[in-house]
């Protein structure tokens, strides 16, 4: 028997009955399970209705209304900000709305993207409406027979990705579930107590979010309080005159971006402290890795291969581990070996969405792609995550915009990257920004930590039954 291969007979009437009438392979042979024991009913029995959102497009002008993409949906929640808008009418509002609660399912982006769905809850500290792009799907269950938690959490269960997946059809560029598709699944119909005890464990991880975002902030505030640029609005004057010697000469750039007036108010403040260039901060070489052929034979999966850390990866601050690629060790130990991760190295991106910067936290080999730089460094004069917090704040986004060069794709070079020149601030002022980090990772790790324990719970009751997927939730959240 050939390893790997999957055969499985099917009836034409089977065929024939199913709502689209699926001949691809992938549809047939993957198995799925249901408990026995337990009632299942088709997602679509259980739903008040399904919306596709709006097709329309975007600004980061914050023109209209904040509108969710697939990209802002993580751990399943709806992140608490999103960084575009969509300028829309009074009447497109009232029905592209997100209401509390609503579900968000992404149905058409890459593989792995395809399927990722969260929940959507109304900040009380924010008292704008969001909307939804095209790209997502918008389910209201009937919270008489399933809560939205509860269907966010078997969506996210193996067991949901795998009924997703098998859905999913691929095309050269992109893969697209079809929200019809998704009412054919079937979800077994726990008990109202288990599903009450998912909605708790989402509730308290969504208020750790809050909390989590509020210690973040006020490193932010205080690091620019410090900096004396906690009211700063950048010019808007367009024009700045300079003699050849004093720019193209002496920086060799002639992008008139650079010498726009906002960055020399930044720089004149930054030079009331002790400055120091990146390259003299760093005591290994900022380095950037190598980006294997799409599609190629580097390439594996989480099983067998090492995480592959691209810029999209990199996420307020930190490492997020859910969307890896992966590559195959002889890669990571051969062609990669001087881009291999210590835990506490510092990632700043240096395409695309230039800046972004985090600290990898993590014990687990792993390794980075051509588009993120490596900034390993003691702590002798800047604490890493005052690194982190002035790369992240806005000042330090505006800052490194002046030096990033436009293109096809935005992007710093190694030398370039080596020469930004950061103010030093107090040390003492330092530690207290890293606390407040700390503080803000801590919390939203023990949130995450209550999701997977509802995940966890719901792939219980499948697997065994609801008593101990009861128990299992009580112990543990």
């Amino acid at each position: 028997m050939l390893k790997g291969l999957e055969i499985n007979e099917v009836l034409l009437q089977e065929v024939l009955f199913n709502k689209d009438r699926r001949i691809d392979t992938q549809f047939w042979t993957e198995k799925i399970y249901y408990n026995p024991k337990l009632n299942y009913e088709r997602i679509g029995n259980c739903l008040e209705n399904a919306q596709y959102g709006i097709s329309i497009s975007m600004n980061e002008e914050e023109k209209g209304y904040p509108i969710y993409r697939m990209n802002e949906i993580h751990n399943m929640l709806c992140d608490l900000e999103v960084s575009k808008s969509a300028d829309i009418d009074l009447n497109e509002l009232k029905t592209f709305k997100l209401n509390n609660k609503d579900v968000l399912f992404n149905r058409t982006n890459s593989f792995e993207w395809v399927g990722r769905t969260g929940i959507y809850y109304k900040n009380e500290l924010d008292n704008r409406d969001y909307v939804f792009a095209s790209y997502l799907v918008r389910f209201i269950p009937n919270q008489k027979i399933i809560l939205p938690e509860y269907l966010t959490t078997f969506l996210n269960t193996k067991y949901g990705i795998i009924d997703i997946k098998r859905r999913a059809r691929q095309s050269i560029n992109q893969t697209n579930v079809n929200p019809e598709e998704v009412k054919e699944i079937k979800i077994p119909l726990l008990r109202l107590e288990l599903q009450k005890s998912i909605s708790n464990n989402f509730e308290k991880a969504h208020k750790s979010l809050i909390i989590s975002q509020q210690k973040y902030a006020e490193a932010e505030t205080l690091l620019l309080e410090t900096l004396g640029l906690q009211d700063f609005e950048p010019s808007t004057e367009a024009v700045n005159v300079k003699f050849f010697k004093s720019s193209f000469i002496s920086t060799g750039r002639l992008d008139a971006e650079y010498y726009q007036p906002k960055y020399d108010s930044i720089e004149a403040k930054f030079n009331e402290f002790k400055r120091i260039r990146l390259g003299n901060l760093v005591e290994y070489p900022i380095s950037s890795g190598v980006t294997p052929k799409a599609g190629g034979d580097d390439y594996t999966d989480a099983f067998d291969g090492i995480p592959f850390i691209r810029a999209v990866d990199l996420q307020n601050g930190q490492v997020n581990p859910n969307n890896f690629n992966y590559i195959k060790s002889p890669i990571h130990d051969n062609l990669l070996k001087r881009t291999k991760l210590k835990q506490n190295d510092v990632l700043f991106s240096i395409a695309g969405t230039v800046g972004r910067t985090a600290i990898f936290q993590h014990k687990f080999e792993a390794n980075i792609n051509q588009a993120v730089a490596i900034l390993r460094f003691e702590e002798t004069l800047v604490n890493r995550m005052y690194l982190v917090a002035f790369f992240n704040s806005k000042i330090g986004k505006l800052f490194v915009s002046k030096y990033s060069r436009q293109g096809l794709q935005t992007n710093l070079n190694l030398n370039e990257v080596a020469d930004l020149s950061i103010p030093i601030i107090e040390k003492e002022i330092q530690e207290k920004i890293a606390s407040l980090i700390k503080e803000s990772f801590a919390v939203k790790a023990k949130g995450e930590q209550l999701l997977e324990v509802a995940k966890r719970a719901v792939e219980i009751a499948i697997e065994e039954n609801e008593k101990n997927a009861m128990t299992f939730i009580n112990q543990n959240s």
